[in-house]
């Protein structure tokens, strides 16, 4: 299973790459160019590496909760100890996927305060609102694969006796994907990047970054805390 759900996730830049004009078929021929033009590899490469760094963070906090674990086992001596570290990973994991599909839904499609390219590619015409659109949709079929991956560490979780089946893990661990995701995300976008702001139209668009950077703090810090009664 774990194979499947990786191949998605190899395949897709490449199905992309080789679409061409097959995508946007009800698109005029100058949108389709501007999709595909020379800046589609680069775009794609900036667009996906905050899910690089992500999967970078996950596998090391599985480490940071496999040691705690064991740490605590030690202590314990003969009792066996729920194992909780399936959960909080799983748990993780389905928060930073939610986490992405929130900011998409919210902010890019119901508010419209930004979109996936917006800082470098205004959609101020129909052109470049196709292409942001388009960029978009890719940030959602990864945040996508995201959650179906979560999905899967979750189903797997129910099959393992040993493990702890927390609503302090599963809550905290949701809180503190989506709070991650948000932190990952908004630095790497938002300040290094300058792919988008939060809010483009605005006074002071650094004002709302910062701001949204604060909150995801303490949606972080509260996942943490409930993780911590159980982890």
């Amino acid at each position: 299973m774990k194979k499947l759900m990786l191949k998605p996730s190899i395949c897709l830049p490449a199905l992309l790459a080789t679409t061409g004009t097959k995508a946007c078929i009800t698109c005029n021929r100058q949108v389709q160019q501007a999709i595909f033009d020379s800046a589609f590899y680069p775009n794609l490469a900036l667009m996906l590496s905050p899910f690089f760094v992500l999967a970078l963070i996950v596998a090391g906090l599985a480490v940071y909760f496999k040691k705690g674990h064991a740490r605590r086992q030690g202590l314990a001596g003969r009792q066996v100890l729920a194992n909780g570290v399936p959960l909080a990973t799983a748990a993780f994991v389905l928060g930073i996927g939610l986490g992405g599909f929130a900011d998409g839904i919210v902010l890019h499609q119901i508010l419209q305060w930004h979109e996936m390219l917006s800082a470098k590619i205004p959609p101020d015409t129909l052109v470049n609102k196709s292409v942001n659109m388009f960029w978009d949709g890719i940030f959602h079929a990864f945040c996508l694969l995201v959650v179906l991956t979560g999905m899967v560490m979750l189903w797997r979780v129910g099959k393992r006796p040993d493990a702890d089946r927390s609503g302090y893990l599963l809550a905290g661990g949701l809180l503190g994907g989506w709070g991650v995701f948000n932190i990952v995300e908004g630095i790497l976008d938002h300040q290094v990047l300058k792919l988008h702001n939060v809010r483009e139209v605005s006074s002071s668009p650094e004002a709302w970054n910062f701001g949204f950077l604060g909150f995801s703090v303490i949606l972080l810090g509260v996942g943490w805390a409930l993780m911590q009664k159980r982890i």
